[in-house]
């Protein structure tokens, strides 16, 4: 718990220092289009044009050997400021601009406003759900706690991602944050399943139960865990600068997410069960 601490109060700091590093999805900005006589590399491109203080999102191929720009800037000499740099970086590449257009934010405060209730009723849900299918509140109240703490980590580290290392909040964070949330409630359901199976045998008081249900879910929940952060490396390493942020954002949900079941939703549930049989 004390480590949980330490990370949700240096996240809380970050925040209030830094703010969020939100995107084009949230922001709004410039999309350009641009059509090369061969295929340039994006990621080479991206650092080449940030270096000359052009800030792009994401460089996405398309069809015919055109590429969309998505630049967080509504700067209104931006648009030959990119031919003359892409000159520059490809002097001897020929390329044409397609298209260049200022575009409000996709992710309007509606749509945040949606996303929150969304969540919000979700949370409800599950905490309901739960009691029930363990016939006791506290086992939803726990596994909401561990959820919110997975998905606070991971808000709150992009807010240090975006100071250090140029990250951006955009629509795939959004997603990576939504599927956070699922996949906490999910490995802490394993192990809350085991406790209830161990209490039902009577071995011992609720830290006993729980730390012998803690040992024998850990290989299980480590080995799932391993699984997906195999592939959420592979796609950091070869996925390319379009998803790179996204896969980085579902590792460390995942991350956070092992973590928070053993050691937040279970210290959490025995708290609250000693609380209430008063054996503090």
């Amino acid at each position: 718990m004390i480590i949980s601490l330490f990370f949700i109060i240096s996240g809380l700091v970050g925040v209030f220092l830094w703010g969020l590093p939100l995107g084009i999805d949230f922001k709004g900005g410039v999309i350009a289009e641009y059509k090369f006589e061969s295929s340039v590399k994006t990621d080479f491109l991206i650092v080449e044009l940030s270096n000359k203080g052009v800030s792009v999102s994401a460089i996405q191929p398309a069809d015919d050997g055109n590429y969309i720009f998505k630049i967080a800037s509504s700067d209104n000499e931006l648009k030959d400021s990119l031919d003359k740099y892409l000159k520059e970086i490809y002097p001897d590449l020929n390329f044409e601009q397609l298209r260049f257009e200022s575009v409000g934010p996709s992710i309007g405060p509606e749509m945040i406003r949606k996303t929150f209730y969304a969540v919000l009723i979700s949370s409800i849900a599950i905490l309901l759900w739960v009691a029930y299918q363990f016939r006791n509140f506290r086992y939803g109240l726990s596994a909401i706690i561990a959820m919110l703490h997975d998905t606070f980590i991971l808000v709150s580290s992009f807010a240090f991602f975006g100071r250090f290392w140029g990250a951006t909040v955009d629509f795939l964070f959004v997603t990576a944050v939504l599927t956070t949330l699922s996949f906490s409630v999910h490995d802490t359901i394993v192990v809350f399943d085991r406790i209830r199976e161990l209490k039902a045998k009577a071995i011992g008081d609720i830290s006993e139960v729980a730390n012998l249900a803690i040992n024998q879910t850990m290989v299980r929940s480590l080995n799932n865990s391993f699984t997906i952060i195999f592939m959420l490396f592979a796609l950091i390493l070869f996925g390319g600068s379009s998803v790179f942020w996204f896969a980085i954002a579902l590792l460390v949900g995942t991350i956070a997410g092992t973590y928070s079941s053993p050691f937040v939703a279970v210290p959490v549930l025995v708290y609250l069960t000693k609380l209430k049989e008063k054996k503090f």
